[in-house]
């Protein structure tokens, strides 16, 4: 058996191969990820955005719903995630969500920042207000809306995340 640091880079390499592999068939972006589960591959992912027209198929999105039917479950703990690149924010929103235990990324921000990929004016606005922001924004029926959580609180049936 490989020792735990050869594996990982296999698992690396893995999301590699993917990001190259998938762009070069015009699936979308150069972004690949894995998920690991107890030292094997339970799911592979890689972007697809232009392939499939859907601006939030990026390959740890990707990934991370694979593993979660494979798994039948919507949290993904003791699993890790290898990715291609450091992950946007959406993607570390899902990362979170999902609950992975690591992350091992090979590019950096900066790296996809460099041909093309620039997700920092998206961090830049998270850190404005909400009236500032070049999203505009507007609350519209907050006491109709209130109304779905205060169902949820009372839903004996519910599953909580």
């Amino acid at each position: 058996m490989a020792d735990s640091t050869s594996s990982k880079e296999n698992f690396m390499r893995e999301a590699i191969r993917l990001s190259i592999e998938k762009m070069r068939e015009g699936k979308g972006g150069p972004f690949g990820a894995v998920v690991v589960k107890n030292g094997e591959i339970i799911a592979h992912g890689f972007n697809n955005v232009t392939s499939s027209n859907d601006p939030t198929a990026h390959a740890e999105v990707d990934a991370i719903r694979k593993a979660c039917q494979v798994l039948g479950t919507f949290q993904l703990t003791g699993c890790e995630l290898y990715t291609s690149c450091e992950p946007c924010p959406m993607c570390l929103g899902a990362i979170y969500w999902a609950r992975l235990d690591k992350v091992y990324y090979g590019n950096t921000k900066a790296d996809a920042a460099a041909v093309g990929f620039d997700d920092a004016f998206i961090y830049e606005e998270l850190e404005l207000p909400l009236h500032s922001r070049s999203l505009s924004m507007e609350q519209l029926l907050h006491e109709e809306a209130l109304e779905g959580f205060k169902a949820w609180e009372q839903h004996e049936g519910r599953t909580d995340y």
